[in-house]
């Protein structure tokens, strides 16, 4: 379609009703079972799955809107896992890409609940995710879930032009040290950097973690305090700890030449604001009672977080959907 400005939407995590509501409030109509806008187009940062009660609606949504014309999407680090979780390494009937472990059965526990009856669509909706691109770059912006790391996005595109992987490199992606995990890791996951090993912080979707998650904007940074991007503290005075050569070599740097840049993944609370003026993350925790959030782009160079949409969950998501709440008009 041709569009006279693009609406960036963050995680959905499952939150099926609200994405629904967000769409309306940005003004799009359902029109034979897709949301629509006479001059806009959706762009979905990735995340649909996982953790929410409404997983089937969120997909059915964006995928209707995709495979229209009326919306673009990247892959989020939870599509990765379903597809890692789902298929076993070549060669290796009792192996799986992504080990079944109770972690990681947790994280994806209410998507196979809410697809258990619906085989096939999980099926076709595997497929299409295997079909799904790592980034999206346009003349005037770019989208990646968590990273824009230019190299590796360089590297990526050498193979894999349209940043669209296959299953030879989803199958090495799984291996620490390769290149394809490499890529995958930093696009869709950005950069962690380990905790001293005996701290270990409890963050607030209750797991044990012992890595904190950094950013990619701060060009000359210098302690923990200058790179951490999450919305649990580190502890003591772990934020004046001061940054190894070695840590800063980990990390990448989007400068504020760059174009518009939209990522999601980073759980961010409270009222949506820019941390530059090229970056929006659009990640408000909405499965947390947070905020599903969109930045409207009209095509400014300097972004303006008067642009940012939202619409708060409520309690009411929580609650299982009726079975007709999939079905679209």
């Amino acid at each position: 379609m041709e569009s006279e400005g693009y609406d960036l939407i963050g995680d959905v995590h499952g939150c099926g009703a609200t994405l629904a509501a967000l769409l309306e409030r940005l003004g799009y109509q359902q029109h034979g079972g897709v949301y629509r806008h006479p001059y806009r187009c959706a762009i979905f940062l990735g995340d649909l799955i996982d953790r929410g009660p409404r997983v089937r609606l969120a997909v059915t949504i964006a995928k209707r809107m995709v495979d229209a014309g009326e919306a673009f999407i990247v892959l989020g680090n939870h599509e990765i896992n379903a597809l890692t979780y789902s298929r076993r390494e070549a060669g290796d009937t009792h192996r799986w890409l992504r080990a079944h472990t109770p972690r990681h059965n947790r994280v994806i526990k209410e998507t196979l609940e809410q697809y258990r009856q619906h085989p096939g669509e999980w099926l076709e909706t595997l497929d299409w995710f295997m079909r799904l691109p790592l980034f999206l770059e346009f003349d005037e912006f770019r989208v990646v879930h968590a990273c824009w790391d230019q190299v590796l996005i360089d590297t990526l595109r050498q193979s894999y032009p349209d940043g669209r992987i296959d299953e030879d490199f989803l199958q090495r992606s799984v291996h620490p040290g390769t290149e394809a995990f490499a890529i995958l890791d930093r696009l869709t996951r950005g950069t962690q950097l380990p905790l001293p090993s005996d701290v270990e912080v409890r963050s607030g979707d209750g797991f044990i973690r012992r890595s904190f998650r950094t950013h990619f904007w701060a060009r000359h940074p210098r302690t923990y305090g200058d790179v951490i991007f999450q919305p649990d503290n580190l502890p003591g005075e772990l934020e004046w700890r001061e940054l190894s050569e070695a840590e800063r070599q980990q990390l990448s740097y989007y400068g504020p030449e760059q174009p518009p840049l939209f990522i999601g993944h980073y759980w961010c609370e409270g009222i949506p604001a820019l941390p530059t003026s090229n970056i929006a993350c659009l990640d408000y925790s909405a499965v947390k009672q947070g905020r599903l959030v969109a930045y409207r782009w009209c095509g400014e160079s300097r972004l303006d977080a008067d642009h940012f949409t939202w619409v708060s969950v409520p309690k009411e998501e929580r609650i299982r959907p009726q079975p007709w709440e999939i079905e679209l008009d």
